[in-house]
């Protein structure tokens, strides 16, 4: 997430000056202006951390490269100045890339440091050494932006989150917990089997799905230019001469004929909604309608759900303590669970049913109505035999590897759909081109009017 630096005035002319995270320029504009107004000072300026070339020389050495994350450009002078050296010049990048570091990437970065945690290696050796080892450039600063926050005593949880474009929301959050968890070895060890099952299951999915989706994608493009360029050629020959075609051919032109005819039509129809879904999509409510009703899809529903429940009681498995109900626990497991409808029902319903009528663990989740009933009842023993702790990671176990069954199902499911689809395309086609050649043309006046108009 893009940090921004808000400078201001106090009303006895003092300078303010403050950090936040904001999605974008708007949104920490709006923020600055809120906490302007609530602290009494006047906002002076808004700059955005960016990164920064620089080339710089001391004495008759050569020049020397290099870049450095700065809020502005005269920061990056005043500290190059201090160490010494004379700038050459200063420019903000242009293309700074970054975005989402592959999966690979993150998955290899979370399993070596949970690695190396078991070793008992120090935290702050163990960025170091990674920083230095990483190849993708996007991860490599984004570990050393973190490692320089942490060093800094900013918060832990913040600093991660800061860089779920590049790590993924879920690692982002899960490392962020484990630094100030107490229970850090845990939550990265849980966080690295997670990555890399899912990391494991894209992998299959793809190997398994890219060669039929293309034969699926050059399958329909070669229909639609049968049927919209081909077979109205060959069928107009035909009723030039008001010959009667048959039931299917008959039923293929009048569809070509629709298709060419009101094609912007059809592609408006098509877009539009699909621009406005999505649109939907990305807003906080629309994500919880989606995260709610996507259980409800058969095979893939259900396979969701219970991931959903699988990375809940990870989480809680790592952070429980096993004193009190520990509330904030809960919120952070319902956080990172990765569906925004599950995450709201525990923390509206199970979370008020604990703190306010003093609910049992497995009656507030019941509540919620986002617990399976298997998980529900291994929880109710869990709290009767006082192995709550334990009995998150007996789901979370179980859960992990009917999913994974499932999934190698659904893999399968998905395989033989494409593979029905192609065939039911490919015989209707040959069934339509079978009936276009049986047509016995009988033009009026004859063989001979049929024979002079062509020849």
């Amino acid at each position: 997430m893009p940090e921004f630096r808000i400078d201001g005035v106090s009303l006895s002319g003092k300078p303010v000056q403050g950090v936040i995270n904001a999605d974008s320029m708007k949104l920490a504009k709006e923020r600055a202006t809120q906490m302007a107004r609530e602290r009494k000072f006047k906002i002076s300026g808004i700059h955005t951390r960016s990164t920064f070339l620089y080339r710089v020389k001391k004495g008759t050495d050569a020049p020397v490269d290099g870049e450095q994350k700065a809020f502005t450009k005269q920061e990056v002078i005043d500290a190059l100045t201090k160490m010494g050296y004379t700038v050459v010049y200063v420019r903000k990048q242009l293309f700074a890339g970054g975005g989402k570091v592959p999966d690979i990437e993150v998955v290899s970065f979370v399993r070596v440091s949970a690695d190396l945690i078991r070793q008992k290696l120090p935290f702050g050796d163990m960025m170091s050494m990674l920083i230095n080892d990483i190849q993708n450039k996007s991860l490599r600063e984004a570990i050393r932006d973190i490692n320089q926050d942490l060093k800094q005593g900013k918060d832990s949880e913040k600093a991660f989150q800061k860089h779920e474009k590049e790590l993924g929301k879920f690692a982002a959050h899960m490392l962020g917990l484990a630094s100030k968890s107490g229970n850090m070895g845990e939550i990265f060890e849980s966080t690295a089997k997670f990555l890399e099952r899912n990391a494991q299951f894209k992998k299959d999915l793809k190997s398994a799905l890219i060669m039929p989706v293309v034969t699926l994608v050059i399958l329909f493009g070669a229909v639609g230019y049968y049927v919209a360029v081909i077979f109205p050629d060959t069928a107009s020959l035909f009723e030039k001469f008001k010959i009667e075609l048959p039931p299917m051919t008959k039923s293929t032109l009048k569809l070509s004929k629709f298709l060419t005819d009101n094609f912007v039509w059809i592609s408006l129809i098509i877009a539009i909604p699909s621009l406005l879904m999505a649109r939907f999509a990305s807003t906080s409510r629309g994500r919880m309608m989606i995260d709610q009703y996507i259980w409800k899809i058969p095979a893939i529903g259900d396979m969701t759900h219970k991931t959903s429940i699988e990375i809940f009681c990870r989480v809680f498995y790592a952070l429980y303590s096993g004193s009190g109900e520990n509330i904030e626990v809960i919120k952070m497991a319902a956080e990172a669970c990765g569906n925004k409808y599950m995450e709201h029902q525990i923390k509206t319903i199970a979370i008020p049913l604990m703190v306010e009528k003093g609910a049992g663990i497995t009656e507030a989740f019941e509540a919620t109505g986002v617990f399976t009933k298997t998980a529900l009842s291994r929880f109710h023993s869990g709290a009767e035999t006082g192995t709550v702790r334990n009995t998150a990671m007996q789901l979370a176990e179980y859960y992990e590897k009917e999913t994974g069954y499932r999934m190698r199902n659904a893999i399968d499911m998905i395989q033989l759909v494409i593979s029905m689809i192609i065939m039911i395309v490919l015989t209707g086609l040959t069934l339509v081109s079978s009936e276009t050649a049986t047509i016995k043309p009988k033009p009026p006046g004859g063989w001979l009017t049929f024979f002079s108009y062509y020849f």
